[in-house]
């Protein structure tokens, strides 16, 4: 009698297991005054529901800002240090009162150097005010002095099959999903102001790619479906977010998953978007061959 060892197969829950959590540093990179590097490591224990763990932060893809010093964006205004010059890498502010016997013409202005380093002051007579000196708020900056006050959390990435549960097989389907809420897909807002200029960003996660340790990516366009051995679509594909062909060839596999945000800003009569992502760590999935005995 030759009997097929398929147990169940059909419908047996794709199971995963946890990894454990990524920390700020170690090679992840975490914008300053954002908090989107934790550290956790949860198993609630339910079928395919391993808690993921976040990784890398992102980085800021869009562009760098008007004022830099040694290699950094910096403010163009500082309400102590005054403005900015790109030139010399010295602040400006006009020195209040001006001295007995200033030149007609001619201002002294206080000078921090070095990009605002306290420890570099010097005053310089001017016949007029240096390059930046005066400017308005630069609407891109008060956008990503918004963003800075907000956390872009990384996904919490999850998967069935889970390791911890059980390997999967070789061509049956794999679900992915990501912890949902405002923190890792949006909508956040955040608003900035300075000198009468207010700019106001909106936080939203456009896409997710799952990156499948086989060289192949998987797009979703939200965070899934959580999977359920007593569910309805059980031993099913995920409606929402999964690789539906499955595995080809037996292994364990490091599986990620990437947000992919845009950062919208408007204000001062402009508008404009700061790209941003941030990269979960990795959870495991074991594939292993279907076994066939016959006797």
């Amino acid at each position: 009698m030759g009997l097929a060892l398929v147990l169940a197969v059909a419908a047996a829950p794709p199971t995963a297991t946890v990894a454990a959590a990524a920390a700020r540093g170690g090679g992840v990179e975490c914008p300053i005054g954002q908090n989107d590097c934790n550290i956790w490591d949860d198993d609630p224990g339910t079928p395919g529901g391993g808690g993921g763990n976040p990784g890398g932060g992102g980085g800021d893809d869009g562009p760098a800002g008007k004022c830099q010093w040694g290699g950094k964006v910096i403010p163009c205004y500082d309400s102590i240090l005054g403005w900015f010059n790109n030139d010399d890498g010295c602040y400006y502010k006009l020195k209040q009162p001006q001295p007995p016997g200033t030149p007609e013409g001619k201002q002294w202005y206080q000078l921090t150097c070095n990009g605002g380093d306290l420890g570099s002051l010097r005053e310089e007579l001017l016949d007029a005010p240096p390059p930046g000196f005066g400017a308005p708020p630069d609407p891109e900056e008060l956008a990503r002095r918004a963003l800075a006050s907000i956390s872009l959390l990384p996904p919490r990435a999850s998967v069935a099959p889970r390791k911890s549960k059980g390997p999967g097989l070789v061509g049956l389907p794999v679900w992915m999903w990501a912890s949902p809420g405002d923190d890792y897909f949006g909508p956040l807002t955040a608003s900035a102001s300075d000198r009468g200029l207010t700019v106001t960003i909106t936080a939203t996660v456009k896409r997710i790619v799952w990156d499948m340790d086989n060289g192949e990516q998987v797009t979703c366009d939200g965070p899934g479906t959580p999977y359920t051995a007593d569910g309805p679509q059980a031993g099913g594909r995920s409606p929402d977010c999964g690789y539906h062909s499955g595995y080809t060839r037996a292994d364990t596999y490091q599986v990620s998953a990437t947000t992919f945000w845009n950062v919208h800003w408007v204000g001062g009569d402009q508008s404009g978007d700061i790209p941003q992502t941030r990269t979960s760590g990795t959870v495991q999935i074991e594939i292993d061959e279907l076994q066939v005995v016959t006797r």
